[in-house]
């Protein structure tokens, strides 16, 4: 049996009008369904006052509302269901259940879990499981001559490489993410650089098909030793930014 939603809903478009055929009345039975959350809640202050009823099309079926006074349940409310099959019988409560109002604290949508990991989450001894569906891979054997050492086809044919390298996309995002980030060109230490990196000779060009725009910096005494940074990044470690011992008169 189901019940109308208590969370709001957009308008819809008037509907022509019914005449229902059901020859029963409304019928109260209030007391009952307060009594019903009483007898379920654990202390009686949890059920407060009395929200709205509504009754199905035959006027049988009623389900009653009545704020919830539950700790952590803001705007939630008890919901009784009652049922009057005749006019004869008597009410008989159905179920009495909490249900979240329109204007309910509600725990937030679910997110998966894959898509919940951000870059600093995964710490020494963490794995996190890989998925078959990641677009950012693609099966070896599709991988570009350029990012493998060996020979793509004798690689296949001898079982050597990997068993699945990165796609297109998920190559795209890789250089999007650190051109547009710390170790790109609009970095401010980039900004107020003598040189940029493509000239410095501690920069170590990467291989594959990134190598013309991203390299690895080995300066020790550089901000960003040992990272990835684009060939227009830099920073005052240049190699060539040399000091000129002033002249003395």
């Amino acid at each position: 049996m189901a019940k109308k939603s208590l969370l709001s809903k957009k308008e819809k478009t008037p509907a022509k009008e019914q005449t229902s055929t059901s020859t029963a009345v409304a019928f109260d039975a209030k007391d009952l369904a307060r009594n019903a959350a009483l007898e379920v809640a654990e202390q009686r202050d949890q059920v407060g006052g009395f929200v709205s009823v509504d009754f199905d099309d035959d006027n049988r079926v009623a389900t009653y509302l009545f704020e919830a006074k539950l700790s952590g349940y803001k705007g939630w409310r008890w919901c009784i269901t009652i049922a009057k099959v005749d006019a004869d019988a008597q009410p008989t409560i159905c179920d009495v259940v909490v249900l979240p109002g329109p204007d309910a604290l509600r725990a937030p949508e679910w997110i998966p879990y894959r898509d919940r990991i951000l870059p600093g989450d995964v710490g020494v001894g963490d794995i996190v499981p890989s998925s078959l569906d990641d677009t950012r891979l693609v099966a070896g054997a599709q991988a570009l001559p350029q990012d493998e050492d060996l020979d793509t086809a004798m690689a296949i044919e001898l079982g050597l490489g990997r068993a699945r390298v990165m796609s297109i996309e998920g190559r795209d995002q890789a250089a999007k993410r650190w051109y547009d980030g710390e170790r790109g060109p609009n970095a401010p230490v980039a900004q107020s650089a003598p040189k940029p990196c493509h000239s410095c000779g501690f920069f170590i060009p990467i291989a594959g098909s990134l190598r013309s725009t991203f390299g690895v910096c080995a300066n020790a005494i550089s901000p960003d030793d040992a990272r990835v940074v684009s060939v227009d990044h830099g920073c005052g470690a240049h190699s060539e930014a040399t000091f000129t011992e002033p002249v003395l008169n």
